[in-house]
């Protein structure tokens, strides 16, 4: 665990520490020197007397007691190392720099097995190792630059690629990113992403902690761990945005059901980050985009002013709020008039409000001073304003930074001239303001950080189901899939309403059963898992002539064991369905059914457990909706039975967990209900 020898130690001793400040171990040092660590500085270093000014010893032995050891050695010798250093120098916390461990061979990765032993022997924190290092307000130890100015208004920042920390920071310093803390895991041998988030949550302090969090993760671990704490954050008042990298399908499982096919590891990425609240981001300018955003008061509509001088970029950014869901509505005020009086001939105040290339600083202080105080259908502001280079623009900048300061109403500064206004924009973020160069990039994060959904709740109320029916349907079963009959019960003990249904395994039954139902009826083979590629479905049949003669065809197709007959209903094909991640849990899905799974895979995804409010967010997202609610004159579907049958999958998630693969494919929805037609469960146990 991440503890006060981490964060705030009273000394540090370089291991590999050099003059060398090529070299990891002297750069890391000339970073720790520079930074004004103000505790006890240590070093060690076989061949020098003396490192950077600094007494250096030649063995770890022979070091006074010490807080937090930063190592630069060989691999080969750090496991004993940090033996000597935990066991006799009192050392509890260790950022491992070297490589040469699980990321490169097997024996490295029992090193790196013998160094986390250590450790955690003595309940210490280790980092890495593998890693670029830690920047808290206490110490730079890092091998790397840039090393930002810490502010803890700034963002914490985990990562668990180095080099991509670095080229994040070297991307956002400049347009006026700010840092608090820095996390590089490296291997993330003991502690990770997920660790270094839990102690945010844990330590959060509202008067003094930064409530920007930036992830960049490879490899989710823990995804319960990510997810609790990330929604314990943002509840706080935080607000995440997390890059996950590594989001190819090109090493998923092979699935068996349509569940399956359209599951992945990454759609549970999406899932866990929709849950936990986080704004997932697809890439560096991506991540500091929306982490810009986050640096201003939140926008509380949907309705921005956009003030340019320039038409073209006022496009795009209207194009680009537009497709995210935010509007850029016509100003609707007595003051418009007002207010082109103050503005020279030619200009326009209908939104985007132009006030031409000529328009002056003093103008577009109006024009704020109209948009914050009378404009009330207007909730956040966007400036643009470059410059050809005919003359400097501090004074535009600087009315732009006065109003920043004083309007009530958020607003975003585009300035794109960063190379022909340099001065001017460094001059303006040096006030504590951060820049978007690229109007789109704004537009696109101004889009997702709106329409990011809040954590879901921690009380999760789930209906009840008949567990004990449930557990001994499963516990009977053997792995593979339930047998119709088993899916009957399990879908009677969850509440899940379904079609009546008979399996018949000869004529005379299949006669009895139909006559017994009425027709038209549905036939369908049992056995094969995938009836429709097999012609083991058919639809309508009418009397006792077709019901024998499907029949006998059926019971030819291989593999079938049976024939199932159901009542012919009338409704929308819907479908829900289960899948089991592994290291994330189940997942609960919907969308359309029948065909329209496979041809418009149009789903949506959330993770066990979900609520009624989570169930109704994902019918929502489909872009199907709106067929789902009845278009043209066409009756919809009854919505709330539909969400209803998803938390009574994720109930019967709670109940038997060991199932792996759950399909109800088509469920038959209309105004009136919502019935499970078909059905099949896939146990893994």
């Amino acid at each position: 665990m991440i503890n006060k020898a981490l964060i705030n130690p009273k000394s540090i001793v370089v291991v590999g520490g050099s003059n060398n400040t090529a070299k990891p171990g002297g750069k890391v040092l000339k970073n720790l020197i520079d930074g004004q660590f103000a505790g006890d500085l240590y070093v060690t270093n076989l061949k020098e007397s003396e490192v950077q000014g600094i007494e250096s010893f030649p063995d770890v032995a022979d070091l006074p007691e010490v807080d937090l050891a930063i190592i630069a050695i060989a691999a080969q010798f750090v496991p004993d190392t940090v033996d000597v250093l935990a066991n006799q120098k009192g050392a509890r916390a260790f950022i491992v720099l070297s490589a040469g461990f699980s990321e490169e061979s097997e024996a490295g990765a029992e090193l790196e097995q013998r160094l986390v032993d250590v450790v955690d022997e003595v309940n210490g924190a280790l980092i890495g190792p593998n890693c670029i290092g830690v920047l808290t307000p206490n110490h730079h130890s890092v091998f790397t630059y840039p090393i930002p100015k810490l502010d803890n208004k700034g963002c914490d920042f985990v990562s668990g690629s180095g080099a991509t920390a670095c080229f994040i920071m070297e991307a956002g310093i400049p347009k006026g990113l700010s840092f608090a803390n820095v996390f590089s895991v490296g291997n993330s041998a003991q502690m990770g992403v997920e660790e270094v988030l839990k102690y945010w949550d844990e330590s959060f302090d509202p008067e003094h902690s930064s409530r920007v969090k930036l992830l960049y993760i490879e490899d989710i671990k823990k995804p319960r761990m990510l997810l609790t704490h990330a929604a314990s954050l943002i509840r706080k008042g935080c607000r995440i945005a997390a890059v996950k990298a590594g989001s190819s399908e090109a090493g998923s499982r092979a699935a068996s059901s349509h569940t399956g096919a359209l599951a992945s590891p990454d759609v549970a990425v999406d899932a866990l980050f929709r849950k936990a609240g986080i704004v997932r981001c697809h890439g560096r300018e991506d991540l500091i985009s929306v982490a810009s955003v986050f640096a201003y008061p939140r926008l509380k509509g949907k309705n921005l002013a956009v003030i340019t001088h320039a038409g073209g970029p006022a496009v795009m950014l209207t194009d680009a709020l537009s497709k995210g869901g935010l509007d850029v509505p016509a100003i609707e005020s007595p003051r418009k008039s007002d207010l082109l009086e103050e503005l020279y001939p030619g200009s326009s105040v209908d939104n985007p409000i132009d006030f031409l290339a000529t328009g002056t600083a003093e103008q577009l202080g109006v024009i704020l001073d109209y948009t914050d105080k009378y404009f009330d259908n207007i909730d956040g502001i966007v400036v643009i304003f470059g410059t050809p280079g005919l003359f400097p623009v501090y004074n535009v900048y600087d009315i732009l930074d006065e109003k920043m300061r004083t309007c009530k109403k958020p607003i975003y500064p585009v300035l794109p001239s960063i190379l022909t206004a340099q001065d001017e924009v460094k001059a303006f973020i040096e006030k504590g303001h951060v820049n978007f160069p690229d109007e789109v990039m704004l537009g696109q994060a101004l889009s997702r950080v709106y329409n990011a959904p809040r954590p879901s709740r921690e009380d999760i109320v789930m209906p009840k189901v008949d567990r004990a029916k449930i557990r001994r349907v499963i516990d009977a079963a053997g792995e593979g899939y339930l047998a119709p009959k088993q899916v009957q019960t399990i879908l009677d003990a969850a509440g899940i309403a379904r079609v009546t249904e008979t399996v018949a395994e000869t004529e005379e039954a299949a006669v009895k059963a139909a006559t017994r139902m009425g027709y038209p009826l549905a036939m369908k083979v049992v056995g094969p898992v995938h009836k429709s590629d097999v012609g083991g479905v058919v639809l309508n049949v009418k009397d006792k002539e077709g019901v024998l003669k499907e029949f006998h065809r059926m019971m030819k197709i291989q593999d079938t064991t049976g024939v199932l007959l159901q009542p012919m209903l009338d409704g929308i094909e819907l479908f829900a369905g289960v899948k089991k991640e592994e290291k994330f849990g189940h997942m609960i899905m919907c969308g359309m059914g029948g065909i329209f799974i496979e041809v418009l895979k149009d789903i949506a995804t959330g993770l066990y457990p979900i609520n009624i409010e989570e169930a109704l967010a994902m019918i929502d997202s489909l872009k199907s909706y709106d067929i789902l609610e009845g278009v043209r004159g066409k009756k919809g579907v009854d919505i709330d039975a539909f969400a209803d049958v998803l938390v009574r999958l994720s109930s019967l998630m709670e109940a038997a967990p060991e199932i792996f693969e759950m399909d109800l494919n088509p469920l038959l929805g209309n105004e009136e209900y919502v019935v499970a037609v078909d059905a099949r469960i896939n146990i893994v146990k």
